[in-house]
């Protein structure tokens, strides 16, 4: 149908750009086109699947940045978190979470621009681990495995290569173990295959202008992108749900 296949493709586009540019938000981008084209069970694999796409695109760019002691924690609870999220597609409202999501989003990101919330300076190897797990059941649930360890990483104070390759770290690993989960429960069906190939070049020149337009960026200008990014997809996500 030619609306869908539009919303497929605009929607991967969007999600790819995004990710190219922040390291994050394929599924907060997406979904918003998504959701109005194919089932949340089609929705969820579709964000993960073209996320890890964009994410392995963009692996090169931010190699040198990436710290794997320090990742561990995120990764570790977020392997944890995925079988979680995967259990609970099937059986939890799909419009609650986003809901939910949405306001934490509006709260964060409006604090976070009006300056008034103080950088976490001290590291905390089992907090990156909690967070690394909340991140993963979201990830099994709808593919938003980044916004938690965004939030976190943000707060950090960790230069812009160094959020980045948290957040791509992260997102690659468990959107992929996420991928296999799905594979193992079955919902990586003919019309999952069918989107995917649909999205997949929009997907891939997405991610590519994100990725240049990135390292154009200062680290100031990065972060004040990423909060208007998470800032837009929690007014989305609200929205799309009050509405």
């Amino acid at each position: 149908m030619p609306l869908e296949t539009a919303l497929l493709l605009l929607g991967a586009f969007a999600g790819a750009f995004v990710n190219g540019l922040t390291g994050f938000g394929t599924g907060l981008t997406a979904l918003v086109f998504w959701l109005h084209a194919v089932p949340a069970v089609v929705a969820g694999p579709l964000v993960a699947a073209c996320s890890v796409v964009a994410q392995v695109q963009a692996l090169p760019g931010i190699w040198h940045a990436l710290d794997w002691r320090r990742l561990a924690p995120f990764v570790i609870g977020g392997c944890l978190g995925v079988p979680v999220g995967t259990w609970l597609l099937p059986r939890l409202p799909v419009s609650t979470i986003k809901l939910g999501l949405g306001v934490l989003l509006i709260v964060y990101c409006s604090v976070m621009l009006l300056g008034r919330l103080r950088v976490v300076a001290r590291e905390s190897r089992a907090l990156d681990g909690v967070i690394g797990l909340a991140g993963g059941v979201l990830g099994g649930i709808a593919g938003l495995s980044g916004v938690l360890p965004t939030i976190w990483a943000s707060l950090r104070g960790w230069s812009k290569d160094e959020r980045r390759a948290i957040f791509q770290g992260f997102n690659l690993s468990i959107l992929g173990l996420a991928l296999v989960s799905y594979a193992v429960s079955g919902l990586l069906d003919g019309r999952f295959a069918k989107a995917f190939l649909i999205a997949l070049p929009a997907t891939l020149v997405g991610s590519f202008a994100g990725q240049w337009l990135y390292r154009r960026l200062s680290d100031d200008t990065f972060t004040r992108v990423v909060l208007l990014v998470l800032l837009a997809a929690g007014v989305s996500l609200v929205v799309g749900n009050l509405g």
